[in-house]
């Protein structure tokens, strides 16, 4: 398994920077109460105490008011110097941090009004099960495709990472494939099982996304995860990769379908679209979405959608014409689309999702009413 960067250097920072009473540091005594907790996130913001994210809900810790200095006091030391300064030289700054007893954190620093903030999420010890995820069944079948790329969207905090790392985890269960996946920073350790994994970090080990990107190509991988798309010169290499025969998995910040392949187009300049549009629908086979919704009895449960990319959304995405890509998804049910009220419905029909916080959801009200009134199927 890939060690997470400078593990033993960043938690000997951790514990050594000090505390009160030489007790445990301040931030560690956050994110002890985060992991006590089971929250996602903990969010430090000048103004106001320090908070979590517990089910989707943010809570303020008993404590007073930071301020941007307290901030850089309780981040930085833990941070590498290489971050650090990343974050002096006033970019924000991510890095990965794993703390004994308590687990394996990802840190972005920035700043907001002129002073610092950080949002810390709480990582799973392992790649995630695709089968814990409670998501349609038919999303295994993105691990089967055997060239293309696939685009998981999805709103800031809906699982799209979880999800991607959990594909990963069922290749690497499954197939003798070589994996490369190119992240900043790593999340998720994926160990050596039935494929070979190398994970790139990226200001670490490479420099940015595009560099990664075309040293990666260079190395005959079967499958290619991207973090995140970013910007336009890392999109178009994930494109000729998922052209010219490599199955790539990345992920990106949107809402459905229709806006994961706008996105994508919107991203170049006026003149380049035609052709992006062009070269996306030759190189796509899959958009996935999927958003985070309030599970009756507490927690939160996925609702997502799927179109498997075929002739008409090839042709639609050509001529720009993405608001008949919904469409699109009802007509190639047979080949593994899903639409996002059939999965409403289906989180319904099993006693997830209150019916009404399904119908406040759906953009297609007369859709979901029909499958709310139809018996569950258990396909969806």
């Amino acid at each position: 398994m890939r060690k997470a960067p400078n593990v033993d250097r960043l938690a000997g920072a951790l514990n050594a920077w000090p505390g009160e009473a030489g007790g445990p540091s301040r931030l560690e005594h956050w994110l002890t109460i985060v992991v006590e907790r089971g929250a996602s996130d903990l969010l430090l913001v000048a103004g106001v105490p320090p908070s979590i994210r517990v089910d989707g809900a943010i809570s303020s810790l008993p404590e007073g008011p930071l301020d941007g200095p307290e901030i850089e006091d309780a981040v930085l030391p833990v941070l590498p110097e290489r971050t650090a300064r990343r974050y002096r030289d006033g970019a924000p700054a991510d890095a990965s941090l794993r703390v004994p007893g308590q687990g394996h954190f990802r840190i972005n620093l920035h700043r907001e009004r002129g002073r610092a903030a950080a949002m810390i999420r709480a990582l799973p010890s392992r790649p995630p099960v695709l089968a814990d995820l409670g998501l349609p069944p038919r999303v295994e079948q993105l691990t089967r495709l055997p060239y293309g790329l696939v685009l998981i969207g999805g709103p800031t905090g809906s699982g799209k990472s979880t999800t991607q790392a959990a594909l990963v985890n069922v290749i690497n269960q499954r197939d003798p494939k070589h994996i490369v996946l190119i992240e900043d920073p790593i999340e998720y350790e994926h160990p050596h099982l039935k494929s070979v994994v190398e994970q790139v970090e990226v200001g670490l080990d490479v420099a940015d996304f595009p560099t990664a990107l075309r040293s990666t190509l260079r190395q005959a991988p079967d499958v290619l995860v991207i973090g995140e798309m970013r910007d336009p010169e890392t999109m178009q290499i994930a494109l000729a990769a998922g052209e010219t025969g490599h199955l790539v998995f990345s992920t990106i910040h949107t809402t459905d379908v229709a806006s994961t392949v706008a996105r994508v187009a919107d991203s170049f300049p006026p003149q380049r679209q035609a052709n992006v549009r062009q070269e996306l629908s030759m190189a796509l086979a899959a958009v996935f979405t999927q958003t985070l919704l309030p599970r009756i009895g507490g927690g939160r449960v996925a609702a997502a959608e799927l179109l498997m990319v075929g002739y008409g959304a090839r042709q639609h995405i050509r001529k720009n014409q993405v608001q008949h890509l919904h469409q699109e998804i009802t007509i190639t049910r047979r080949h593994g689309s899903f639409t996002f009220e059939e999965s409403l419905a289906r989180l319904v029909h099993t006693g997830l999702l209150e019916p009404r916080e399904a119908m406040a959801r759906t953009a297609h009200t007369e859709e979901l009413e029909g499958l709310l009134r139809q018996r569950p199927k258990a396909t969806a």
